[in-house]
């Protein structure tokens, strides 16, 4: 099994895990830490939709409630549907703690990896802020 396949199936684990009564879209999400640490979330839905957690930033949080302050890799896939990829917010967090690669999965179930800089070009980040 691929270091790939491995983070994707642990994403799915933690899919399995989401609330999502509403869309009935079970994502889940695998963060790697650059100490290797590895934390899992998943989609948490509310009826107030705007209050919905994602499972990247669910994953992101829990790193962050540990002390991780670098995360290297995101894995992200669903159970429903055709593949997923991270919206806009949960990008934007990813930059915030120097995500290098983000792994997707196409329709199939298959892995797809991406440098987070293809997936949010010319981003604004914490050196931005930086006198």
């Amino acid at each position: 099994m691929t270091d790939q396949d491995r983070l994707i199936a642990a994403a799915a684990a933690a899919a399995r895990q989401s609330y999502s009564p509403y869309s009935r879209y079970r994502v889940g999400a695998v963060v790697v830490a650059s100490n290797g640490a590895e934390y899992t979330g998943c989609n948490v839905e509310n009826a107030a939709y705007g209050a919905s957690i994602c499972a990247e930033a669910n994953a992101i949080t829990n790193a962050v409630a540990d002390g991780v302050r670098e995360i290297d890799t995101v894995a992200v896939t669903c159970l429903d549907g055709d593949g997923c990829s991270p919206c806009g917010n949960c990008r934007q967090i990813m930059r915030e703690f120097g995500v290098r690669r983000v792994i997707l999965t196409d329709p199939a179930g298959d892995p797809l990896e991406y440098a987070l800089d293809d997936l949010l070009p010319r981003s604004f980040g914490p050196e931005d802020l930086q006198d």
